[in-house]
């Protein structure tokens, strides 16, 4: 069965920081590439951040380059997303989702274009 499980989200005050992991299983890791989304209430879910597992490269939306880390643990079959420095405007709730996609080295930003998603973890940051 394939799984993507968020964990990490929670309430924290603006300027603060949070961490999310998207452990996966299921299917073959290194065949998949992981991105993360956000979507906040009224709003169209919008891609956040990616990771190639071709090259590794590592690939943000403007409104969280400098602030927001992706990274991979390959062994643990884990991806994470390390949220610095946090706006109001990033409550979400935030997914994962997976691609087949062994050798782009592109960033896929179309929901549409993954395979499989998580369930979500929520994210509150107060004013």
């Amino acid at each position: 069965e394939v799984q993507l499980v968020e964990s990490g989200g929670g309430l924290v005050q603006a300027g603060g920081s949070l961490g999310l992991s998207c452990a996966a299983s299921g299917f073959t890791f290194d065949d998949y590439a992981i991105g993360w989304f956000r979507q906040a209430p009224g709003k169209e879910r919008e891609a956040v951040s990616f990771i190639s597992s071709a090259d590794g490269d590592t690939y943000y939306e403007d409104s969280v380059k400098g602030r927001f880390t992706i990274s991979s643990d390959d062994a643990k079959h884990t991806v994470y997303l390390q949220m610095n420095r946090l706006k109001p405007e990033d409550t979400a709730v935030y997914y994962c989702a997976a691609v087949q996609d062994k050798y782009s080295t592109t960033w896929p930003t179309r929901p549409d274009e993954y395979d499989y998603w998580g369930q979500g973890t929520q994210v509150t940051v107060s004013s």
